[in-house]
């Protein structure tokens, strides 16, 4: 144990990992969330009926190393946390005319499998052969560059521009460039990086190569099968757990932050870790402080959008596939998991649902099929019929799989409100996008004041993008430079690399020293052969 003292502002993924590593190391921590419950996007609520309800459904894709190593430190009775991920085996594609395409999430055993699993995944049935050869080598140049072109060159480049999108076809636009990046990670291709959505590209093909990488969910609500054992295991290692409890200002002396202003007490502590939201931070962090911090300095410039989500409650379980259904021409980028087949839960308390149908909404900003209206303008209870009626345009072929009469209730996420006064949505929780160029405004865990450090998913890591992992992966980083600073024995917190296909290693050697030379990634050269030769 040690008498050094840790103030953990912000009770997410990010100060709940570092309240956890740092504990785990002997410090005394205290951690203070602005909600009634710990868990920040990723927590679960009881609705008046008491169904549950989320901000949207979790998932852990194969690379996501941080959090399963995190989870497996979790006890849950005899068991723990890491043990209540069930693997998905299916993806379910929904095109809006009805047709539906199936694939099974299995592991190649042959080149022609590799060969049919990439082609399914880059869409070779629906883009024009010559523009699906096209993409593969943009996904093959990615894949064989080094480091230094991914930093330097694909951070400072839309994915649109990168992929050529203009001079394509609207099936290569639509599925290819834009249908995944919006359906996935809420990211506009124009205005997004090439590094970020390059990177995720690369890592979600590695997942489905790789037969030691599972997407894997939960099996409960959030809360119930992680949230709560989380919080049970935090205040057994003496964390001291503050709820309803607003941080309003930061106090700072010109070398040192002196104290957190939190509901008009102040917290005092030796060090203190800010694992608020970037859209919090910006509010808590006054210039003399982000003069003090550089790295903090530009925040202002970092976009979020909104990616939040809503659930069905019905009558008859629906489980129209055991994973992620993806509905790319759904205006609004719906993807959903039927929850029930997963669930270790007794649906016998929830009364009359047998089922439960959650969907992520990833597009706000387009306008609707039933109202004709963007989700943004849309009421809470028109957002429920909209979601629910572009559902059955995907859905709804030859056979009826969604019934009106099934929807027992619904449930959006809290922290969307709609405005009567401006006729439009407010969003608490928005979520952090990766635009070009704004890799060199988002800030390192361990700012160059001594005493603070950051614990959130804008942080840069190695994971880049604004998730649960990012956020697990920032406070390692913090907990590291706390550890350092105060020349602390205790071991440090392991933090992953991204793992890639070791067959791409020595191409990547090859283009390091291409780019040394100033030189281009041969895929450039191939790409121009491409274009004259078709």
């Amino acid at each position: 144990m040690t008498d050094t003292s840790v103030a953990v502002i912000g009770g997410g993924v990010g100060g709940m990992t570092a309240a956890h590593e740092l504990a785990e190391r002997g410090f005394e921590v205290s951690l203070y969330e602005k909600r009634d419950k710990l868990g920040g996007k990723s927590r679960s609520v009881e609705t008046e009926e008491g169904y549950p309800g989320e901000h949207g459904f979790r998932f852990l894709p194969g690379f996501y190393r941080h959090l399963r190593d995190t989870m497996s430190r979790i006890p849950d009775g005899d068991r723990t946390v890491r043990d209540n991920l069930v693997e998905t085996t299916e993806m379910l594609r929904c095109l809006g005319d009805g047709e539906k395409v199936r694939s099974a999430q299995r592991t190649p055993r042959s080149i022609e499998d590799v060969r049919e699993t990439v082609s399914n995944a880059l869409w070779r049935d629906v883009v024009p052969d010559r523009e699906h050869d096209y993409f593969l080598n943009r996904f093959l140049t990615l894949a064989t560059s080094c480091d230094a072109r991914w930093r330097d060159e694909y951070e400072n480049v839309s994915w649109w521009e990168f992929t050529d999108a203009e001079e394509m076809s609207d099936e290569y636009r639509k599925y290819l460039v834009r249908g995944a990046t919006k359906v996935l990670v809420a990211m506009d291709p124009e205005e997004s990086s090439a590094r970020t959505i390059g990177r995720m590209t690369v890592q979600t093909l590695s997942d489905i190569l790789d037969s030691r990488r599972q997407v894997e969910i939960l099996d409960g609500p959030t809360s119930e099968s992680w949230i709560e054992p989380w919080r049970e295991h935090l205040e057994g290692m003496d964390v001291e757990v503050h709820v309803d409890a607003r941080a309003e200002s930061v106090g700072f002396d010109g070398n040192r932050v002196t104290g957190v202003v939190v509901d008009g007490e102040t917290v005092e502590a030796d060090y203190y870790v800010l694992a608020t939201p970037v859209e919090v931070t910006r509010r808590l962090v006054n210039d003399e402080i982000r003069k003090a911090a550089p790295s903090l300095r530009d925040i202002d410039r970092l976009k979020t959008d909104w990616m939040s989500g809503v659930q069905y409650y019905l009558s008859e379980d629906v489980p129209l596939v055991h994973g992620h259904g993806i509905y790319f021409d759904s205006p609004w980028a719906l993807t959903s998991i039927s929850q029930r087949q997963f669930w270790n839960t007794d649906f016998d308390r929830y009364d009359d649902i047998e089922g439960v149908l959650s969907v992520c909404i990833s597009d706000w900003d387009k306008k609707g099929v039933l109202y004709g209206k963007t989700a943004k303008d849309c009421t809470r209870e028109e957002i429920a019929d909209e979601v629910w009626a572009q559902l059955k345009q995907h859905l709804n072929d030859g056979d009826t799989v969604l019934e009106d009469d099934v929807v027992v209730d619904w449930h959006l996420d809290d922290a969307i409100q709609h405005d009567e006064s401006e006729g439009r949505c407010t969003n608490e929780e928005p979520l952090l996008v990766n635009t070009v160029g704004s890799l060199k405004h988002r800030p390192e865990a361990v700012t160059g004041i001594p005493n603070l450090t950051l614990a959130a998913d804008y942080v840069r890591t190695n994971s880049d993008l604004a998730t649960m992992e990012g956020a697990n992966e920032a406070a390692r980083r913090a907990t590291n430079g706390i550890l350092e600073r105060e020349g602390s024995s205790a071991g440090k917190c392991e933090v992953y690399e991204l793992e890639e296909p070791r067959i791409f290693e020595p191409f990547k050697k090859m283009d390091a020293v291409r780019y040394r030379l100033g030189l281009p990634h041969v895929g450039e050269r191939t790409k121009e052969l491409w274009k004259v030769f078709t």
